[in-house]
Order: C-alpha cells, then structure tokens, then sequence
C-alpha cells in the first residue's frame, strides 16, 4: 500500500485510514455495538490499514481505551495513532488549548491507548484565548520528550492555521472536506500545500450521503439520521445537487464494478491535496468495503468527470 510522508515530520502512513468516532463514540451516535469497534479495528489492521484517527470525544476516551486494547495484539511501530484534544472535562467540556491542559491531555490519552508515544496529536478545536503558536509549542516541546511525533490542528480557521505555524512546527491539519464541501477551504488547501502541511479531511463521505444510500425523497430521512444532524447546516437545494453528482458517480462505479463509496474514496486517494482520507465504520463489513477502494484506479478523465459532477460545491 501506498505510503505517505506527515508533513515536515518522520511518520509514514497508508493513503486510506479509518476515522474511528463509530468505535466508542456512544455519545456521538445511537445503538453502537463495541464488539464490532473492536472486530472492525482488527479487520483494518489486517488489511493494512494502518492510520487509525480518534479523539477524546469519541466516547470521552471510550474510543482511544477500545484502540488501546485492540493495539496490544499488533506491532505498535507499524500503527500510525492520530488523537486529538481540547474539550477540558474539568471546565464542562471548555475548549482549552492552555500549556497545562495539552500536556494532561496527551498524558491521559497515551494512557488510555496503552502506548508510550502518540503519532500525531491535534489541538481538537482552538481556545480564544492561547496564542496558537504558543500551542503549538508545547506540542513541539511534547515531541522533544518523545510522547508525541508529529503536531496537528483540527478546527482552526486559515488565519488560525497561519499562526499556529509561524515557526513552521505544523505538520498536519484535519478539517472539513468533502465533494460536497469544497468552496469553504479552497485557500486553506493551497497555503497548506505551499507549506508542506499534510491534509486529512473529515466527513469525507458527508455524514453516508456520498455512500449512494440516499435518494432524492430521502431529504427528511437524511436530515434526521445522526449523520445528517452532524453535517450541520446542508439544505434541501445542496442535497438534491448532491443526489445528482452521485448518480453521475454512480455510472463510473458501474465501469469499476466497484460501489459509489470506493469510487469517492478513489477520488480522494487521486487528489493531491489530500494526504490521508479517513471514512468511518459501524462494522467490519464496512472496512472491508473501503479497503477495496485501494483497488480502484480512476482515469484522468473519469477524475474530472468527478469534479465537473460537484463543482458547485
């Protein structure tokens, strides 16, 4: 499998990861079974997917203790672990970017994911009220003392990004990215690229809206699932633009013989502004499903057609 640099930092990793808020996260989503977090973590692993992100707020710390566990079984040093922190339990959940609560929070989780050191660590959301390079120079101070390798933002707008990396210490940023959501972070894209800063999106599937499951009078449906309560403000005119991209997509994945989601993973895996793509999974079966987008090849042609489909977005 493909491997690909972090940033400025030394951790390699697989094109395809798997975003693991479906592992733990009963505070996030409805009717989660942990026995499938950890079967679907292991199918991952076996298949060589080796980037597993989470986060504190995936089941406040539920997430990481269930990697934890499964990571006991596999060679820590060919698993790439992305966490992220800032929701302060001590402060109701505050966002804290505070030197004092960075260097808990990586504590804690190195804890809770029975390790010793943290791939890459991301300040979940900014604060008002740290100075962001001031942030991230405690991350940088974290990886001197080997608890972590590579520093992360999550959240932060282009401006925020900008001086979190006045010293140029930011290896990566994880915002929201999708063929649905493009506009919003076009000029983010291209600072981080002319900095050699990694980018991994989340919600790359929109919520399950990209996975082909939906149809045009499935508005009320989607809205109402706990994917769409996610997505926040998508409206009734974006989702019928969306269900006519896909049907477009659709066509390709016929050629594939291939499913809608591989071929939207396909794209991702294809765009140079995207360094690791990260769908969620409920179960192993889904692993499985996104693991064989590593088999599909997009042509040039069929990568615009992709873009045409969604360049209102």
């Amino acid at each position: 499998m493909k491997q690909v640099k972090i940033g400025k930092s030394d951790v390699y990793t697989s094109k395809l990861g798997l975003g693991t808020n479906k592992v733990g996260g009963h505070n996030l989503f409805n009717n989660l079974n942990e026995k499938d977090g950890y079967d679907l973590l292991r199918e991952a692993l076996n298949l060589g997917i080796n980037f597993l992100d989470t986060a504190y707020v995936y089941g406040l710390g539920r997430s990481e203790e269930i990697i934890g566990d499964v990571l006991q079984d596999y060679d820590r040093s060919k698993v790439i672990i992305a966490t992220k922190a800032a929701q302060d339990k001590s402060q109701d959940m505050a966002i804290n970017n505070s030197a004092e609560f960075i260097k808990k929070a990586v504590d804690e989780a190195l804890s809770r994911l029975k390790t010793d050191y943290i791939d890459i660590f991301y300040l979940h959301f900014p604060d008002k009220e740290t100075p962001k390079d001031e942030a991230v120079e405690t991350l940088s101070d974290l990886r001197k003392a080997g608890k972590i390798r590579a520093i992360g933002v999550s959240n932060f707008s282009l401006d925020q990004i900008k001086e979190a990396n006045k010293n140029g210490k930011v290896d990566i940023v994880e915002d929201q990215f999708s063929l649905v959501h493009q506009s919003p972070v076009k000029e983010e894209l291209k600072y981080l690229q002319e900095n050699n800063i990694s980018f991994v999106p989340f919600f790359p599937l929109a919520s399950g809206l990209l996975t082909g499951k939906y149809a045009l009078e499935d508005w009320d449906k989607f809205k109402n699932s706990d994917g769409g309560k996610l997505l926040g403000n998508f409206d009734k005119k974006q989702y019928d633009e969306a269900i006519t991209g896909i049907d477009g997509i659709r066509k390709i994945a016929e050629d594939h013989q291939a499913t809608v989601t591989q071929i939207v993973l396909a794209w991702y895996m294809a765009n140079p502004a995207i360094s690791v793509v990260i769908p969620g999974a409920r179960n192993a079966a889904q692993v499985r499903s996104n693991a064989a987008a590593l088999k599909v090849e997009l042509s040039s042609s069929e990568y615009q057609q992709i873009d045409q489909l969604f360049s209102s977005f």
